[in-house]
């Protein structure tokens, strides 16, 4: 491993000591129910552990991937780490934005002819969002090398038909809310993330 990089270890110590790793009863993008939650945007808070953790995600970048053009962060969790990835590749750098509940390009951004794009998320559980991404990207004629993230809570990864790296697999467990253990113990439920559940 490259010494830049943040192995998962370390990443996970990052989340607890910095309180971003939270208990309780969370209502997750994806709409499934968790005991846990990692709140990333407290690690991005923080300029110096952001540009680490691009530069990670940056120097992770297996060899085989072709060379990018472009980052993009999906709004609102992969703006930043996405910002940051690209500054580390030298690469321009937008990002998607929900409208209406549709994911879509705004603020002017645009995606030229055969563009190699590589998409940074925050945390992935379900890939929802990032497939959604995916495919607004190749409809404007983008092609996309992988799909990069800070944390993926999957034990496996989503089937999206690109490569995926993360820097650190922390697989939590998700539960559909009707068969929440949670829910079952009257738990109240707490959505702390920027989207409606069900939305991931």
């Amino acid at each position: 491993m490259n010494a830049a990089v943040i192995a998962p270890a370390e990443l996970e110590r990052i989340f607890v000591d910095s309180g971003a790793l939270l208990n309780g009863h969370f209502a997750l993008s994806s709409g499934l129910h968790s005991g846990q939650y990692f709140q990333c945007a407290l690690l991005l808070s923080e300029p110096a552990l952001a540009e680490r953790l691009g530069l990670s995600l940056a120097e992770s970048v297996p060899a085989d991937w072709p060379v990018p053009d472009a980052v993009v962060g999906p709004a609102l969790g992969g703006v930043v780490i996405g910002h940051e990835v690209a500054r580390a590749l030298r690469v321009r750098s937008f990002f998607t934005e929900r409208k209406d509940g549709r994911m879509e390009l705004r603020r002017g951004f645009s995606v030229r002819p055969k563009e190699k794009i590589i998409v940074v998320e925050d945390v992935i559980t379900t890939g929802k969002s990032s497939g959604e991404v995916i495919r607004l990207l190749r409809d404007r004629g983008a092609e996309i090398i992988g799909l990069m993230s800070i944390v993926l809570r999957a034990e496996t990864d989503p089937d999206l038909g690109i490569p995926i790296k993360s820097l650190a697999r922390l697989p939590a467990t998700g539960f559909e809310p009707a068969a929440c253990p949670l829910c079952a113990e009257g738990i109240p439920v707490v959505k702390p993330g920027s989207r409606p559940a069900g939305t991931s």
